[in-house]
């Protein structure tokens, strides 16, 4: 398997998986009446960052891994999504962004040197695979994880399949 296949795919069945349950969210708050804002504003506890914040992030990782990786442009992206619309429209872009990928761009990626900020001015560098199966793919499955969590926690009917994106 070559690395671009380790990749792309695993963070292309997140973020799809990430759209069909903000549709069904949105589609709860609305058969229930409850305001969207609320649901977007949903922790699993008060010190966790909120559902639309989790998104966000699981479309970050994604991005930037993916262009760590390829040692191209880290794209910046503005957090100013408020609405099922826009988490969704920002899902599909970052979708679009992976799909830009080549599998040529991803040759001995997996060797390479990666740097990267970890917080207060610092930074790490790894070989890419270990960047890969230490940082990136830990900290996307973990915000994609908490918004399900956080989504099944108010009520959303969802479950491993939908995570999944297979139901």
């Amino acid at each position: 398997m070559s690395f671009y296949d380790a990749v792309v795919p695993a963070y292309l069945q997140m973020l799809n998986s990430l759209t069909g349950l903000l549709t069904k969210a949105e589609a709860y708050c609305e058969a229930r009446k409850i305001e969207p804002a609320v649901l977007l504003g949903s922790r699993l506890y008060p010190d966790m960052l909120p559902l639309t914040k989790q998104v966000q992030l699981v479309c970050d990782h994604a991005s930037r891994g993916c262009a760590r990786l390829t040692h191209s442009e880290v794209p910046s992206t503005p957090d100013t999504e408020t609405t099922f619309a826009e988490l969704k429209q920002r899902l599909a872009k970052t979708v679009d962004y992976v799909k830009s990928f080549t599998p040529a761009q991803f040759e001995g990626a997996d060797a390479k040197d990666v740097t990267f900020p970890v917080g207060a001015g610092r930074t790490m560098t790894l070989k890419g695979q270990q960047f890969l199966s230490a940082f990136s793919f830990p900290n996307f499955y973990f915000h994609a994880v908490t918004a399900h969590g956080i989504l099944r926690h108010n009520g959303v009917e969802i479950g491993k399949r939908d995570f999944l994106g297979v139901s």
